[in-house]
């Protein structure tokens, strides 16, 4: 069995300038944030990074408020109930961050293509919409059996996905819970998985959602997604996202990330 087991200092190295990191968990729940408390405590942290989601939140804003993201994939990008995601927010209207316009079928398909091992999927999402105005990159095409114009949704490339487990083993095999998201998927399309958990043991062979064939890195990271939620293990903590929306509204995002990263 190959031990995959590695240090948050030691794992956040595979993330490399330009790279598209790929976070997992779904809106608040299970979330990568200790591998981001970390990415963000580097001496030089990795720039230019293209953030791939399928929803996008607390964890996220923190890159996008660093400096980090040029671009973000995505088709939600907020706090849930809390309202929008205020470095986001602040960086998308003053056109520091580039927004490539997505939806769930759009990442499903690119996803998909991916999966596929093609250079895309076609569907008939986005037929009769703007969107295809905002994204000239997606092309369509003509279904060579039923002459129907369809969307082309390119395939999408995740250099490292990092995803956070209720258990893994040391080998990389990893138990998410039922709320999957899309994990399963993100994790198969990249190039290096990083998984985060709550608990590290020996050997997990029952409730296996992520194969450890498929993951480079196992992180031992107790209470690795808060302040969002991990259930059963803890729950969402609405007090310290209703603080950092105020900090950040204050102009205080700098003073609150310092206090996490212990400078930068």
């Amino acid at each position: 069995m190959t031990d995959r087991l590695l240090s948050l200092t030691e794992a956040v190295t595979l993330v490399q300038p330009g790279h598209t990191l790929g976070l997992g968990g779904n809106m608040l729940y299970r979330r990568p944030v200790a591998f981001v408390y970390e990415l963000l405590r580097q001496p030089d942290p990795p720039r230019d990074l293209t953030l791939l989601c399928f929803t996008a939140g607390y964890e996220s804003d923190l890159l996008v408020g660093a400096g980090l993201v040029r671009q973000t994939r995505t088709c939600y990008f907020g706090l849930e109930a809390f309202g929008f995601a205020p470095m986001f927010t602040q960086a998308a209207n003053q056109g520091q961050v580039q927004v490539l316009e997505e939806t769930e079928a759009s990442l499903a398909y690119g996803i998909r293509a991916r999966l596929a091992g093609v250079g895309f999927m076609p569907s008939t999402a986005w037929i009769g919409t703007d969107l295809l105005a905002l994204r000239p990159d997606v092309k369509t095409v003509i279904d060579p059996y039923t002459g129907q114009e369809l969307v082309a949704f390119p395939a999408i490339h995740c250099d490292v996905a990092v995803v956070h487990a209720l258990v893994a083993d040391r080998a990389g095999n990893a138990r998410l819970n039922r709320n999957l998201g899309i994990d399963p998927e993100l994790a198969t399309i990249a190039s290096q998985v990083v998984v985060t958990a709550e608990t590290v043991v020996d050997k997990l062979s029952e409730d296996v959602d992520l194969p450890g064939v498929m993951v480079s890195a196992v992180v031992h990271a107790p209470r690795g997604a808060w302040p969002t939620s991990c259930y059963p293990h803890y729950s969402l903590d609405g007090s310290e996202l209703l603080r950092y929306i105020e900090v950040c509204d204050n102009g205080q995002f700098d003073d609150y990330l310092r206090a996490y990263t212990g400078g930068r």
